[in-house]
């Protein structure tokens, strides 16, 4: 976006303070179906014209109104989707005035975009259309917790019932501080069942965690949800990684006993950069530095699969640790990534998925947009008929910031 127009904040300028407390106090209260028309009254409050809320569906390819009456917009080739893509302003004409779309981010977990309409954008309308989307990121990630109506708004296809399990258990997408960011995409976003991906801040430390249980069924799912819940339990309790690791070992033996699934489990320290992590029987980890991937530096001796009773079960897990540098990016997948193949059985393959990490990244893009350009990438190669579960899950160690 070029930069705001300066045009001097005139008389009607001048916001009601009186009503827009009371707007933000019926703000607390309000169902998710009357966030439409809330952000207009507080718009107008703002002395902005209207605002619309549009948030992303599923599969990160439409950005569809809470006002049903509208249609939904496409993330790649619009001006709203261009606001969601680079997570900056865009200012468009429209015919009694502008169209300032303003991303709605809450965190670092972008929700969709807030189109601001006003016929004077100046840099007091700009910046209150900001703070706009702020309120509305904040009200959107409140009340989605417990909305049916904003979680099937965001859907464009029949959800099974093991992603729907599944879904349940699953963090944001994308979640981050100053010093590090974590993101992950999956697919089937409709029909997904074994694979999953956990992330989760603890004062300066990032956990991060990707499984991918044996099966495509509903205990698939209940394989990987049981296991989520393990890890996140051994966390809060104060456990380090190799109790986290440890209880999850635990929790599926006792209660899944014939089930397993492969993971890698991680923990860094954001002020130190000390990388500590578990591969339990999963692909290694790939280190991403200086744009090139650094071949076999996370590798280490194979593992058993988590979950494993009996004479099976490891006496121990071995805890494996390293610095990163500032700048590295750390690369977590499932094996349905590297293995899906076109329709004349070439496989997307190892090489393609991490080249295509390092252009996009060197292009500029932010990591959680690198992931969604490279998992619909990876459906155009298999023509989305995929043949297994895909997982990826990204995060960059980026103390300069």
């Amino acid at each position: 976006m070029s930069d705001p127009p300066h045009a001097s904040a005139g008389p009607d300028t001048t916001v009601d303070e009186n009503r827009l407390e009371e707007l933000i106090s019926k703000a607390q209260t309000a169902l998710p179906v009357e966030l439409s028309a809330l952000a207009n009254e507080c718009a107008s409050a703002l002395g902005l014209d209207t605002a619309l809320v549009y948030l992303v569906d599923l599969q990160q390819r439409l950005l569809i109104p809470l006002d049903e009456a509208l249609e939904p917009l496409p993330v790649d080739g619009s001006a709203a989707g261009w606001a969601y893509r680079t997570v900056s302003p865009r200012l468009t004409d429209a015919d009694d005035g502008s169209i300032v779309w303003v991303p709605l981010v809450d965190g670092a977990e972008r929700l969709g975009v807030l189109a601001v309409r006003t016929a004077s954008p100046d840099e007091v309308r700009l910046s209150r259309g900001r703070m706009l989307a702020h309120l509305f990121a904040m009200l959107i990630t409140s009340k989605r917790a417990y909305s049916d109506w904003l979680a099937a708004r965001t859907r464009t296809a029949t959800m099974r019932l093991p992603a729907e399990m599944l879904r349940a258990f699953l963090p944001p997408r994308t979640i981050g501080s100053s010093r590090c960011i974590s993101t992950a995409v999956l697919e089937p976003a409709y029909d997904i069942a074994g694979d999953a991906f956990d992330h989760s801040v603890v004062k300066n430390v990032l956990h991060t965690m990707i499984l991918d249980a044996m099966g495509h069924d509903l205990t698939a799912g209940l394989t990987t949800s049981v296991a989520m819940a393990a890890a996140r339990n051994a966390r809060r309790g104060g456990g380090d990684l190799a109790d986290v690791v440890g209880s999850v070992d635990q929790a599926l033996a006792r209660w899944l006993p014939d089930q397993f699934c492969t993971a890698v489990v991680c923990r860094l320290d954001a002020e130190t950069g000390v990388l500590r992590w578990v591969n339990c029987g999963h692909p290694p980890p790939l280190l991403i530095r200086d744009e090139r991937v650094l071949a076999g530096a996370l590798d280490s001796p194979p593992q058993p699969p988590i979950g494993l009773a009996g004479p099976l079960a490891p006496a121990a897990r071995h805890v494996h640790e390293t610095t990163l540098e500032p700048g590295d990016c750390i690369l977590l997948y499932t094996d349905g990534v590297v293995e899906a193949r076109d329709t004349g059985g070439a496989e997307f393959g190892l090489d393609r998925f991490t080249d295509f990490i390092i252009r996009s990244s060197a292009a500029g893009q932010a990591p959680a947009e690198v992931l969604r350009l490279l998992i619909h990438a990876i459906l155009d190669h298999q023509r989305n008929q995929l043949r297994d579960d895909l997982t990826i899950m990204l995060f960059e160690w980026r103390p300069q910031h």
